[in-house]
């Protein structure tokens, strides 16, 4: 199976009356590897609207992937990552081989005809609870964010609820009270007992935290996300070592070996992302680590269709997952376009099980959404 091509490109989410310029921050960072006349497609992280992981991919990646054989893929991603050592391996290098790897896994299910779980060794279960991630918090007030959870509970039914904060991260410690009052109202709207997150995307200092992660055991939340700089090792763990609640981070973690220091520090619940932390392989690993430090392990995933896929794949064959699978806002923005990607229903996930990713694209509507970058 040796690879012939490779395409970079971007699938707009928005509506497509609009100029492409205007839908460029809002799209799916898309690598496709072609084999044999099959495509394996992989997603590159999201960050800065994944453009710079994709020009990685085609301008120092694909002359090394051409020619290769799919089935030497952990061979190609691990050169690939030495090759362009010096510009990581944290951040646009690692993201830009989550794609690729995603890609080749895409592939090889393909090949065999197998989902990817069944190359995995097997899914524990085929159908995984899913939790409802509602961001933009920051910026609504009080009614604002009930009435956002309520909609989202009518319209999704999820297991679980996390409520983001996002905003400005310059901004530390900018209204604790309103936060906590925020916090408060949801509780008040599920009633006791619904299982509640809070992700606090890095806007408190380490005293700030505490405080709020005090009101939230009170209120009976079962994890406290990201509550101060993810870079900040040492302050993630001295919060999570003084709290009772669950603190969890790694959504930005981009290295096996960065897990390992943040759980090192403390950490005992760690989020990391397939199209960030290496893909697929990176993932399994990830499971790994976690799992031989007694440590949680519940992936962070706000992509709507490859990386969501894949990170089912994954969770699925974890016979030691705690936690609900993450569904963002929006997870229907591309439905028209990976047409079977899957849905939220009796506050579930159905593990997609056609081979490979087990996607299937709509291949006109996919050249409607597709942006080429400029090379």
């Amino acid at each position: 199976m040796k690879i012939a091509r490779v395409e970079t490109f971007l699938v707009r989410w928005g509506d497509l009356s609009q100029p492409v310029e205007a839908g460029l921050g809002a799209a799916t960072a898309v690598v496709a590897i072609h084999a044999d006349g099959m495509v394996g497609y992989g997603e590159a992280s999201p960050m800065q609207g994944g453009v710079a992981s994709l020009a990685v991919v085609a301008r120092d990646m694909a002359p090394t992937l051409i020619g290769t054989d799919v089935l030497d893929h952990a061979v190609t991603v691990d050169r690939l990552l030495h090759k362009l050592i010096k510009l990581g391996p944290d951040g646009i290098v690692t993201g830009a081989l989550a794609a690729v790897d995603i890609a080749l896994w895409d592939l090889k299910g393909k090949a065999f005809r197998q989902p990817i779980h069944k190359l995995l060794g097997g899914a524990w279960r085929l159908r995984l609870p899913f939790y409802a991630s509602i961001g933009g918090n920051a910026a609504r007030d009080v009614d604002g964010v009930v009435r956002t959870v309520e909609a989202r509970l009518r319209a999704e039914q999820p297991s679980a609820i996390k409520i983001r904060w996002d905003g400005t991260r310059s901004e530390i410690d900018r209204d604790i009270a309103g936060d906590i009052a925020k916090a408060k109202a949801v509780r008040r709207l599920v009633g006791d007992g619904y299982p509640l997150a809070f992700d606090a995307n890095n806007r408190y200092s380490i005293g700030a935290a505490i405080r709020v992660g005090r009101a939230l055991e009170e209120l009976g939340y079962i994890w406290f996300e990201e509550p101060v700089e993810y870079y900040h090792f040492k302050a993630m763990g001295e919060v999570a070592q003084r709290l009772d609640i669950t603190v969890s981070a790694g959504e930005q973690c981009y290295t096996l070996q960065s897990v390992a220091a943040l759980i090192d520090s403390g950490v005992r619940m760690v989020q990391p992302d397939i199209v960030k932390m290496g893909g697929v392989t990176g993932l399994m690993q990830c499971a790994a680590l976690c799992h031989a430090h007694g440590v949680e392990f519940v992936p962070h995933q706000t992509q709507p269709s490859i990386g969501n896929a894949a990170n089912l794949q994954v969770l699925s064959t974890v016979m030691h997952a705690t936690k609900p699978a993450e569904l963002a806002d929006g997870w229907s923005r591309v439905a028209d376009t990976f047409v079977d990607a899957p849905r939220p229903e009796g506050g579930c996930l159905a593990v997609p099980d056609g081979p490979g990713l087990g996607l299937t694209i709509d291949e006109a509507m996919l050249a409607r959404r597709r942006v080429d970058l400029a090379g």
